[in-house]
């Protein structure tokens, strides 16, 4: 199933996208699952399925303006330097990694798709950042690598907009150029295990107004899935409905010479055969 999050006539609801139309849950089962992350938490994706497997559509996708799939996860965790190549990218002459990358970012720092990306006032440096997202089903602490598979409920898309000129204000972290509001999107959708198999492999595009900038696929990951699951809740619980972007490929506009940046006007889409396309134009802060 592709389930997403949305908002018509001033109310946030959720439901499933199929190939007549989107399907509302929100009225059918709203109120045993009142949003998608309680639906994944309460084991609701069987009801879920039987509901739009007798429903008609509700709604035409394009008259939605869609949300994060998970517009207030608990966690939304972000790695980093996780595909080959991308360590040679900074040029420091540094090992290979021997443990991920890591930071997180506020649920506010992102939009669904088909809105709106915030060009901050204070910044020239807005930079893309396309990436492959695991939704975690069911939680759990010390969870071993051949049991991680298990815990995956889907997977989604993630923008993770990035403002360079900040990401060094502090001494140790990177969290500021992360974590501008609406610099960043996720979506369309989460696609349930079922229908995507997130054992994969899961191919990556990134492109700014049509042309490729990210190509690359999740068997040249260093840190697979598995291995992401098992090492983030070595130290904390994770939860249903908690997110985890799992790195970028090399290609982001930081990389070349002379950068890209992102300005008002330009579109950027990140998409993944299995799951489909998140896209996003980019407009001046207001």
């Amino acid at each position: 199933m592709r389930l997403l999050s949305y908002a018509t006539n001033g109310s946030a609801r959720y439901g499933a996208a199929t190939e007549a139309g989107v399907v509302d849950l929100t009225s059918r089962i709203g109120d045993r699952f009142p949003d998608l992350r309680a639906l994944i938490a309460g084991n609701g994706l069987a009801l879920a399925r039987e509901e739009v497997g007798r429903a008609r559509p509700d709604h035409a996708l394009e008259q939605l303006s869609l949300l994060p799939p998970i517009p207030a996860p608990e966690k939304l965790w972000c790695i980093g330097v996780n595909y080959t190549d991308r360590n040679a990218e900074y040029r420091d002459n540094s090992d290979l990694p021997k443990y991920p990358s890591l930071f997180a970012r506020n649920p506010s720092s992102v939009v669904g798709s088909g809105q709106p990306l915030e060009k901050p006032r204070v910044s020239e440096q807005l930079d893309y950042e396309g990436e492959l997202v695991i939704v975690i089903g069911q939680g759990g602490r010390h969870i071993q690598r051949d049991q991680a598979w298990s815990h995956i409920f889907g997977m989604t898309l993630c923008n993770e907009g990035t403002v360079r000129d900040w990401l060094r204000h502090g001494k140790f972290n990177v969290t500021q150029g992360k974590n501008f509001d609406r610099s960043g999107s996720i979506g369309p959708w989460i696609v349930t295990s079922d229908e995507c198999d997130p054992h994969g492999p899961h191919d990556i595009v990134t492109r700014v107004n049509g042309e490729v900038r990210q190509q690359d696929s999740t068997e040249r990951l260093m840190f697979p899935f598995d291995y992401l699951i098992s090492y983030l809740s070595t130290f904390a619980t994770l939860k249903p409905g908690d997110l985890i972007a799992t790195g970028t490929p090399t290609g982001a506009g930081a990389r070349f010479d002379p950068p890209r940046w992102l300005k008002p006007g330009d579109v950027v889409e990140v998409e993944s055969s299995r799951i489909g396309t998140l896209r996003n134009t980019v407009v001046a802060e207001g």
